[in-house]
């Protein structure tokens, strides 16, 4: 249902969110989360367009988060790189259509509880997880 680009931008946000305050390169990034560099640049610059990102040239620079892990939820990620699409309208262009048809209703409300839970999780709820299992790390 996510997008790979919205799927690498959670992975990229999470990386650095485990981290905060300390700069990742692309290369550490790219590495820790599995996802190609070059795919990731793009992400990362997304990200920083929208203000979510910063980023810092130089020796010791890298990419680090601009927004508190605790406030940051990952429907803010997702909806930066990839929103989730509601359905407004009749996707086949009935025009007796006027409202959605049980069929499209459905799959947007589908999509609608879909970004209500994605609004209830902030970045810091993944990262500080009392699950054994971090993420993006091998056990």
């Amino acid at each position: 249902m996510l997008s790979k680009t919205a799927e690498y931008a959670l992975r990229a946000v999470a990386c650095m969110g485990s981290q905060p305050g300390k700069p990742a390169s692309a290369d550490h990034l790219a590495e820790q989360t599995k996802v190609p560099r070059r795919y990731l640049t793009r992400v990362l610059q997304d990200l920083a367009a929208a203000g979510l990102v910063q980023s810092r040239p130089g020796p010791g620079g890298g990419y680090e988060l601009c927004v508190a892990t605790d406030t940051l939820t990952i429907l803010d990620v997702v909806n930066t790189v990839a929103p989730v699409e509601r359905i407004k309208s009749c996707p086949l262009g009935l025009k007796s259509h006027t409202e959605l048809c049980p069929l499209h209703a459905e799959l947007d409300r589908v999509y609608a509880a879909t970004e209500e839970a994605f609004r209830g999780v902030t970045i810091d709820d993944l990262v500080n997880s009392a699950s054994p299992i971090l993420p993006l790390c091998e056990s």
